[in-house]
């Protein structure tokens, strides 16, 4: 573990290699697991916000959980998140063409329709923050459904930690994240990786 002010960083998100492959994936962390994307406080209302903006972009049987029950519910553990579609989709995603499972939030923020990208949790991933009284750890979440990514970030030789550079800038600064980045070279210099 690297410790950068309050947050344990667990060694994988510094040794491991990542880079998303959505043509072999198709977008699953969106539409596969037990529970909707975790929200930080303001996200909510974030969501509420931009609904309206969204909202023809959204299939149908989305629209409607969202009239039954909004765009966030309060999962088995405790956690505000995302609503889902039938136990799996995300009710914020759509598909394209190629059958891809994307974000119309994403979507609506890249056109420049809103000013929220989408819950941070989201552009984190497959990093994954828990926070503890005193501390908060920052694990990577390891699930088959991104061997691709994986594969393709070793090509590539890119770390987990700079992969996910802008949104962990988002979600800790600037500074935060230049002090990884220094503890993570020092780190792999030592370990020649």
């Amino acid at each position: 573990m690297l410790q950068i002010e309050d947050a344990l960083v667990s060694m994988d998100v510094i040794e491991r290699h990542f880079l998303c492959d959505l043509s072999q994936c198709k977008g699953a962390c969106c539409i596969e697991g037990d529970a909707g994307a975790p929200l930080d406080r303001g996200e909510l209302a974030e969501l509420n916000n931009v609904l309206p903006k969204i909202w023809d972009d959204l299939r149908p049987e989305a629209q409607e959980v969202i009239k039954k029950q909004g765009v966030a519910y309060i999962d088995i553990e405790g956690d505000t998140v995302t609503s889902i579609v039938n136990g799996k989709d995300c009710v914020f995603t759509y598909y394209d063409e190629r059958g891809i499972c994307k974000c119309a939030i994403e979507k609506a923020f890249r056109a420049g329709e809103v000013n929220f990208m989408k819950p941070v949790s989201c552009h984190l991933y497959p990093i994954r923050i828990k926070q503890y009284e005193t501390f908060r750890a920052v694990n990577l979440d390891r699930w088959s459904i991104c061997k691709p990514a994986e594969l393709l970030g070793r090509q590539e030789k890119l770390p987990v930690y700079q992969f996910l550079k802008e949104p962990l800038i988002r979600k800790f600064g600037q500074e935060w994240y230049d002090k990884l980045t220094i503890s993570a070279e020092e780190w792999r210099k030592q370990k020649n990786l």
